[in-house]
């Protein structure tokens, strides 16, 4: 486990509208009512976790990265900024150098290999991290900054703060953002345990087979949640069953229910569908903290 005592389940899918944020949001409340969780809303480019919640104490931290500021009257302009980034975020412009901060990562590179010390690293806000209260649930959400590209530094920088709560919940919900790259990557990083969330059709089968591979390539221990069931095929299930992937619960097509998602309600108290398959994953989790502990 990243940290003792602390199972920390990420919910992911390969796709957008599968259903990630029903789940994470549904599942925590429900946890929530026998013992303390906390939700963190990752997909930092579009949350939308706090939309179902009426949380109070909301306590919001700016987020910063470190950005290299060229101090042109150290500069020699002897170009090993430029060789040393990888990323083409620095750049020598006959006696001028430009710092691209929206291709920075804050690799320190720059900075630390010049020998005239004229890249010091500076702060630049990214977005912010919203901290909210509710009974037992902890509810963390960041969002960026409009106008900002990278959504990696601020998911690491959410982790950070999880991570520094003084409070941890032993039970941690991260609801990732959608797809295979690189802010699915972070969003995982810290996690335990991994749902993937597809729907039974032939998109959501071709993206669960992406997610699929990812989870493998970074050697990440995964199930599946098959939400929308009855509304295609048989595929997803029969291409779980041939791969030997462990499908762990199963949410049925239910207009009603996404009604009630759509107008951000907490649906598991009333839909007795989604509330069996929240059962059956709390099961799940209870059997995951013991094996990670």
């Amino acid at each position: 486990m990243t940290n003792t005592g602390i199972f920390k389940l990420a919910i992911a899918s390969g796709k957008g509208g599968t259903g990630k944020t029903l789940l994470s949001t549904n599942l925590a409340d429900y946890l929530a009512q026998k013992q303390a969780v906390l939700l963190a809303d990752m997909d930092v480019e579009e949350p939308n976790d706090a939309l179902f919640f009426d949380a109070e104490n909301k306590v919001i931290t700016p987020q910063y990265k470190m950005i290299p500021d060229w101090q042109s009257d150290r500069c020699t302009l002897c170009g090993d900024c430029t060789r040393h980034c990888k990323f083409h975020a620095v750049i020598r412009l006959g006696d001028f150098v430009m710092v691209f901060n929206e291709l920075c990562h804050s690799c320190y590179a720059c900075s630390d290999l010049c020998p005239e010390q004229a890249l010091p690293m500076k702060p630049y806000r990214m977005g912010e991290t919203s901290h909210q209260l509710l009974n037992q649930l902890q509810l963390v959400e960041s969002r960026l900054d409009v106008g900002q590209e990278q959504a990696v530094p601020l998911i690491y920088a959410t982790q950070k703060y999880i991570r520094e709560l003084e409070n941890k919940p032993a039970i941690q919900i991260l609801d990732c953002p959608p797809g295979t790259s690189c802010p699915v990557v972070a969003a995982v990083d810290e996690a335990d345990f991994v749902l993937l969330v597809t729907e039974p059709t032939p998109f959501g089968l071709n993206d669960l087979k992406l997610a699929v591979d990812t989870m493998r390539q970074i050697d990440k221990a995964f199930a599946v949640v098959i939400n929308r069931q009855g509304m295609g095929d048989d595929a997803v299930e029969n291409w779980c069953e041939n791969e030997g992937v462990k499908i762990a619960a199963r949410i049925p097509y239910d207009r009603q229910l996404a009604e009630q998602y759509a107008a951000a309600k907490l649906a598991w108290r009333k839909n007795t569908a989604l509330r069996k398959a929240l059962e059956e994953l709390a099961v799940l989790i209870q059997q995951k903290q013991v094996q990670y502990a």
